[in-house]
């Protein structure tokens, strides 16, 4: 087995709160990073794209998951893109999307940012390694 660092990115397709997948990955990328490897992206997509929304507020006992990610990116430099057509499709909008649909202001968290498939491919074809979280 080689030592050598790889490039990861991630794929996470689960809510936060209503499934494993968003605190699997972020377990798994946290170990990625104390392992030494490279954390690239972390994709939202489906359900998993509300881990980018700036108004979850879980109980006190409870991981902010939302919180946990951007934390995460900025010790990793991750960047972490959500799917811009299923965040729409759950009211998670920038400002630059929110004034496009006539809405009152974003939902998008800071640190999250978001973006087409096209990021999700070219992030499958620069990485070693591309891991979902379903």
């Amino acid at each position: 087995m080689s030592s050598a660092a790889l490039h990861y990115a991630l794929l996470v397709m689960g809510a936060p709160y209503s499934r494993q997948a968003s605190h699997s990955a972020l377990r798994f990328a946290q170990a990625l990073h104390a392992q030494g490897h490279s954390l690239d992206s972390v994709f939202f997509y489906h359900d998993g794209v509300i881990n980018g929304s700036r108004l979850m507020a879980p109980p006190q006992d409870e991981p902010h998951l939302g919180q946990a990610w951007r934390s995460l990116a900025e010790s990793t430099g991750a960047r972490l893109q959500v799917c811009v057509a299923a965040s729409l499709r759950r009211g998670i909008v920038d400002e630059a999307e929110a004034k496009r649909h006539g809405l009152v202001g974003s939902s998008l968290a800071e640190g999250f940012e978001l973006t087409g498939l096209g990021q999700l491919l070219h992030a499958s074809a620069t990485s070693d390694r591309l891991i979902t979280f379903a």
